[in-house]
């Protein structure tokens, strides 16, 4: 999926529901710079960023993630999964691995965090699901609610989104994180 298809799925539910970009970006905390960015392909976007719009729009992030349909089965073999490449600002890229939150509220995930000497980000993110990693690969700080947690390979973590968090690399060998982002009710 590349970022002009990301956009526009954006922009057509935004429109479905009647509403401008200014609506859409004030209800989500961004500018509406950034959001126009994201409609027309010209950013690549966190996904904490992705699912607070998804969040406002009401569809799942794998619906905005992915244009695959709503399967019982899903079979996705690596050489057809589509690496969705972020830049280094964000800190990392995400491989979506499942198109099947809508029915179980699960979003599973791999996130490749960028090496340390490329590496930038520095300022955490938030959203509204929980979230579950296993670390596959690698080794992280987990940056969580102002506390610095070191987790290396097989070391695995469950937390609200909804506090500040950052996959931090330790090395310049970067990591992979499996991580499941789970719709909880309210």
């Amino acid at each position: 999926m590349d970022l002009n298809h990301i956009g526009k799925k954006i922009k057509e539910m935004r429109l479905r529901k009647k509403q401008t970009q200014q609506q859409i970006a004030d209800a989500c905390g961004i500018s509406k710079s950034l959001l126009s960015k994201i409609e027309n392909g010209q950013t690549a976007s966190a996904i904490a960023t992705l699912s607070k719009i998804s969040d406002v729009l009401e569809v799942p992030l794998s619906w905005v993630l992915d244009d695959k349909y709503e399967q019982d089965l899903v079979l996705l073999p690596k050489s057809r999964r589509e690496s969705k490449i972020g830049d280094e600002n964000m800190g990392y890229s995400y491989e979506l691995l499942a198109n099947r939150s809508q029915f179980s509220g699960l979003e599973p995930t791999i996130v490749h965090v960028t090496p340390k000497h490329t590496n930038l980000r520095e300022e955490s993110y938030t959203h509204s699901h929980d979230e579950f990693i296993y670390i596959l690969e690698g080794s992280i700080y987990l940056s969580y609610d102002g506390d610095k947690h070191y987790m290396e390979k097989g070391d695995s973590a469950y937390f609200q989104g909804s506090k500040p968090h950052l996959f931090i690399p330790v090395n310049d060998e970067g990591a992979q994180v499996l991580t499941l982002f789970i719709d909880t009710p309210v």
